[in-house]
Formats: C-alpha cells, structure tokens, sequence
C-alpha cells in the first residue's frame, strides 16, 4: 500500500499510510485463512520470510507504477515537443523535474484509475496473494524475471502509443515551420514557431482526451490479470 498509485504520494502524511495499511489488515483478517503451519519460529528465517513478504508487496506495487511511468514518459515527451521543457516544475510524487504536461496525463490517469475501481483490482491481487503465494513461501525464479522484464519493456509501448498522435501533429507543424522558413528566411521561425507549437498541442491535446480516456480504460482493466498471474509466477 505504501508504493502502489495514489497511496505513493508524498502528500500523503505517512502516519495515514501506516494507519490506512492497518485498517485493511484488520478488514482482511477474518477474510483470509492462513496456514498455521507455515510460520516459522527461528528468528534468522523469519526476518527472511518478512523481508520476502515485503518484496512480494514492491514487485506489486512496481507493476502497477510502470504503467503510471509510461503515461507519465509520453506526457514528458510532448511537453518537451511543444516547447514546455523550460517550465518544468517539481513533482513531490517523485521528487523530480517534469513538464506540467507529463503532470496533467498523470492527474488523468489517476481519474480514471479510480472513476473504474481499478484500485479494487490490487486489493484483490493482495487478498489472492495469501492463496497464490501462502506466507514464506514466495520465491524468484526465471518466468517471474522475465515477466517483471516484460512488463518494464511495456512502460516503453504504452510511452509510444500515447505520445504517438501528438507527436505527429507536432512534427507536421515543424515541417510547415521548416518550409516558411525556406520561404521567407527573414522571418524569426523561433519566435513565432513556440507559442504556435504550444497553443497547437494544448489544442489537439483536448481533442485527444477522450481518445486517452478509452486507452486508459483498457490497459487498466487489464491490470487486474497481469497481477494475478504474477502472483502464479511467485
């Protein structure tokens, strides 16, 4: 709960989280049935079954990130296009520089990760997780690395196929830009060209919107199997 999307931020007073995450520890426990049997009482392969309990929950969490990184890549790619790169401001979520567009695909997707529950499809994952992968039982072995793998390679797709018709329409006003400047070479393309560029994107980026709601709402409805089968991979 403390890496996965929303609850990550760092607006979120950690003294919630903690509380948060024990609240639905508490809502969890009559529902889950554990084995007795499978704790362990020596203390060095306790803090080892702990340890791997909680790397169980970050591979989770990181999943679920990649996507919300990919968003948050195609959105920093058109933002430097239309020329936002010199108002790049402070993300506290991440603690780093991106451009507001990257910001606002960010905000979006987080609408719409929670206007179509996807949120309960990783309180599922953590409930299927006691079943799929009983505790100190969770082990690495090739098929998970190599879906982990898959998954990171993904980040980059799902970059591409959101930033793509931007992209394009950006790159059609550069070449238009390109063939004024052959024509009229006394016209200062700099000037004229970032506030065109900036109100062109911002334009068609409304337009696109709903096209990115549809996007959204299928790679999200996905998520729900893909942390299901990771956890068979566990």
């Amino acid at each position: 709960m403390m890496v996965v999307p929303v609850f990550d931020s760092k607006n979120i007073p950690v003294i919630f989280k903690v509380g948060f995450s024990f609240s639905i520890s508490l809502i969890l426990f009559p529902v889950v049935t554990i084995n007795e049997h499978l704790f362990v009482t020596e203390p060095v392969y306790f803090i080892i079954g702990v340890a791997s309990e909680i790397l169980l929950g970050l591979i989770i969490g990181l999943c679920v990130k990649l996507v919300f990184t990919g968003i948050q890549i195609a959105g920093q790619i058109n933002g430097i296009q239309m020329g936002l790169s010199m108002s790049m401001t402070i993300d506290p979520t991440i603690n780093a520089n991106i451009s507001t567009i990257a910001q606002l695909m960010n905000l979006f997707a987080l609408l719409i990760f929670l206007i179509i529950n996807a949120h309960h499809s990783i309180l599922h994952a953590l409930v299927e997780s006691f079943t799929l992968v009983p505790p100190f039982s969770f082990h690495i072995d090739k098929p998970l690395i190599e879906m982990i793998i898959s998954l990171a390679g993904n980040m980059f797709v799902i970059a591409a196929k959101v930033a793509a018709p931007l992209m394009a329409v950006l790159l059609l006003v550069s070449v238009g830009f390109a063939l004024v400047a052959r024509t009229a070479p006394q016209l200062n393309i700099m000037f004229v060209a970032m506030p065109v560029k900036i109100f062109v994107g911002i334009l068609f980026l409304i337009f696109l919107f709903p096209v990115f709601e549809s996007v959204f709402r299928q790679m999200f409805g996905v998520l729900g199997k893909n942390l299901l089968l990771l956890l068979k991979l566990m």
